[in-house]
């Protein structure tokens, strides 16, 4: 298989960012929600008006992984106040970690992940956390195959249903 690059989402790709954003969100959820409450956070949660806002806020960042030229993946990253619960300066929040489902097992996402932790590591922060639906087997697989632990739940609205996501943590060292 060809080379997997990570490379940082930059202005002229939030088009593309919107289109990765909603087409793995689709395949990722699709099959536990109703196609309303799909339809209507797809709408809100990845219109460019909103990608443009986050895009542009200076403690989130935004990287692609690229097969042959082609997204693949993309990650999301908040810094401080920009993130979704804890806010601390010491942590890094992973919002984001998706990958096109045809990829699932290429190693696109563990790049992406790894990515991640160097962001981490070179702003010396203390833990990355990260939350993730509680019926996303895979995912918490995933993460938990990584470090990362349990440590809190909290609410997430997809349209009008709410879902637990649970709250998991890596302590850097």
């Amino acid at each position: 298989m060809d080379k997997i690059n990570i490379r940082k989402v930059n202005n002229g790709d939030i088009n593309q960012l919107q289109k990765i954003g909603r087409q793995t969100f689709f395949e990722t959820f699709s099959d536990g929600n109703t196609g309303e409450n799909m339809r209507k956070y797809l709408e809100q949660g990845f219109s460019i008006e909103k990608l443009t806002s986050e895009f542009n806020n200076h403690d989130s960042q935004f990287y692609f992984a690229e097969l042959n030229n082609n997204v693949i993946g993309y990650l999301k990253l908040n810094f401080g106040s920009s993130q979704t619960e804890s806010n601390d300066n010491k942590a890094l929040e992973i919002e984001r970690i998706y990958v096109l489902k045809e990829f699932h097992g290429k190693k696109a996402g563990q790049l992406l992940y790894e990515k991640a932790i160097e962001v981490a590591r070179l702003a010396n922060l203390g833990y990355v956390w990260l939350a993730v639906w509680e019926e996303n087997p895979r995912a918490i697989s995933f993460y938990k195959k990584n470090g990362f632990i349990e440590f809190d739940k909290h609410i997430f609205k997809l349209g009008d249903d709410e879902q637990t996501d649970l709250m998991m943590k890596l302590e850097l060292t």
